[in-house]
C-alpha cells in the first residue's frame, strides 16, 4: 500500500488503575479520579521501603482468565491479554488473513514479578523447584507472542523496549507497518506490571518517585508547583489499527485515525530528558501527519509530575510548534493513573483517540498551585470541551535513555 494509506483505529481495550475496561476507564478519567492508594501489605516493614503507595489495577486477572492460562502468564502478560481480547472484540473480531495481521506490544521491563519470584524460589527451595514456564513468562516479548498465537498473526510480531516510550512506539510502529503495506490490521499497545518492592525501591532511590506518603491520592500532581515525583502505576492498553480501506470494506466503526508519528533519540543522558529530542519527535509527528501547528488542539502530555520533566516537555511542545500554542489544551492523565512505564504511551494513545472521538479532554487533577513556569492552557481539575470539526491530538511519550516518541491522532 502507498505511504498515503490512512490508518484507522477500530478497537480499544485496557486494564489500568482507573478500570478493567475502556468504558469504566473513560468514565473515571472524565470524573477526575485519583487511583493512588497506600499498600495493604507488609512491604514497608519487611523491606524498609520509603514509598508505600502506587496506582494498581482494580481487578483480579484470575476473574478474567482461565486459571491454567493465567498461571502461565506474568501479571504483565495477564493485563495485556485481557486488554487485547477487549480490543479485538471491540473491533468486531475482524476477519483478516493471518499473513496480513500483525501484533506489536511494548514493555519497559517485562516479567519482573516472574523473575524475582522464581529467584526467591531458588533461594528458598532450590533450582529444581523453578517453574518450567519461567522463561516464556519473563521474556519481554511474552505479551506479543501470546497475542500473536491466539489471533494467528503472521505478518510480524514485535516488541519495542524503550522504557516509558515503549507503548507509544508500538502504536507508531503499527502505523508504519500498515502504511508500508506489510499488514492490513495490527494489534498494538503496551503493558507493565512492576508494582513490586524492588522497582519501587530502585525508583525511590533514584529520587524519581513522589514521597507524599501522608497523602498518596494527591501525590501525582503534574504542573503543580509542589510536585515531587511520579507515582508508579500498572496495566495495559491495546489498540486495533487497520487500513481505512480494510475497515470500510467490512463496515467497521472508526474511532479516529493515527495520522502521524515522530521518533527521535536524545544522545544526552540515561535518565534526564532533552528538550531538543522531544521537540524533534513532535515536529516530525506533526509534519508526518501533514498538519500545521494550529491544527493541534489537544496534547496528552507525558507529564509525569517530576520537577524537571513537566516544564521541559511544555517548552519542547512550544519549540516544535513554533510557539503556536494558544489553541492547545494540555492534559496529563498520569495525574489519575500514575505512570505505567512501558504501558503509559499506549494508554495515553487510547485516551487521545477517545478525546478526539468524544471531543473532550480529560483533566489533570491535583493542581492546587499552578507552577508559574507553565506557559500553556492546562485542563486543570476539570475536563475540557474540544472544538467541533476536524481536530488533531498529540500524544507524547519519553523514556529513560532518551527515547522520544510522538503520535498524532485525528478525528474521524
Amino acid at each position: 500500500m502507498p505511504a498515503s494509506t490512512r490508518v484507522a483505529v477500530t478497537g480499544l481495550g485496557t486494564v489500568n488503575p482507573l478500570g478493567g475496561d475502556v468504558a469504566t476507564t473513560w468514565k473515571a478519567a472524565l470524573a477526575g479520579t485519583s487511583t493512588a492508594r497506600t499498600f495493604e501489605n507488609d512491604w514497608v516493614e519487611r523491606h524498609g521501603l520509603s514509598v508505600d503507595f502506587a496506582c494498581t489495577v482494580p481487578i483480579d486477572p484470575y476473574d478474567h482468565l482461565a486459571r491454567p492460562e493465567a498461571k502461565k502468564l506474568d501479571p504483565s502478560g495477564q493485563y495485556s491479554m485481557i486488554a487485547a481480547r477487549e480490543a479485538w472484540a471491540d473491533a468486531g473480531s475482524p476477519e483478516v488473513d493471518g499473513e496480513r495481521l500483525g501484533v506489536i506490544v511494548g514493555t519497559g521491563i517485562g516479567g519482573v514479578w516472574t523473575i524475582l519470584d522464581q529467584w526467591d524460589i531458588v533461594l528458598a527451595k532450590g533450582a529444581r523447584r523453578v517453574n518450567p514456564f519461567t522463561v516464556p513468562m519473563l521474556m519481554a516479548n511474552s505479551s506479543t507472542a501470546h497475542i500473536e498465537i491466539e489471533l494467528g498473526a503472521k505478518a510480524g510480531a514485535h516488541t519495542p523496549v524503550s522504557a516509558c516510550a515503549s507503548g507509544a512506539e508500538a502504536v507508531a510502529n503499527a502505523f508504519d507497518m500498515i502504511r508500508s503495506g506489510r499488514a492490513d490490521v495490527v494489534v498494538a499497545g503496551g503493558t507493565e506490571a512492576c508494582v513490586h518492592p524492588l522497582p519501587i525501591a530502585a525508583f525511590a532511590n533514584l529520587r524519581a518517585l513522589s514521597t507524599r506518603t501522608d497523602d498518596p491520592q494527591h501525590a501525582s500532581r503534574p504542573y503543580d508547583r509542589d510536585r515531587d515525583g511520579f507515582v508508579l502505576g500498572e496495566g495495559a492498553a491495546i489498540l486495533v489499527l487497520e487500513s481505512e480501506e480494510h475497515a470500510k470494506a467490512r463496515g467497521a466503526r472508526i474511532y479516529g485515525y493515527v495520522s502521524g508519528r515522530g521518533m527521535a533519540s536524545d544522545a544526552h543522558h540515561i535518565s534526564a530528558p532533552s528538550q531538543d529530542g522531544q521537540a524533534r519527535a513532535i515536529s516530525e509527528a506533526v509534519a508526518d501527519a501533514g498538519l500545521s501547528a494550529s491544527d493541534i488542539k489537544h496534547v496528552n502530555a507525558h507529564g509525569t509530575s517530576t520537577p524537571l520533566g513537566d516544564i521541559g516537555e511544555l517548552r519542547a511542545v512550544s519549540q516544535a510548534l513554533g510557539g503556536v500554542t494558544d489553541q492547545l489544551v494540555v492534559t496529563s492523565t498520569k495525574s489519575m493513573t500514575g505512570h505505567l512505564l512501558g504501558g503509559a504511551g499506549a494508554l495515553e494513545s487510547l485516551f487521545s483517540v477517545l478525546a478526539a472521538h468524544h471531543r473532550i479532554a480529560p483533566p489533570t487533577i491535583n493542581i492546587e498551585n499552578l507552577d508559574p513556569e507553565v506557559m500553556m492552557d492546562i485542563a486543570r481539575n476539570e475536563p475540557r470541551e474540544l472544538p467541533s470539526g476536524d481536530i488533531a491530538v498529540l500524544n507524547n511519550a519519553f523514556g529513560f535513555g532518551g527515547h522520544d516518541v510522538a503520535v498524532v491522532v485525528t478525528s474521524a
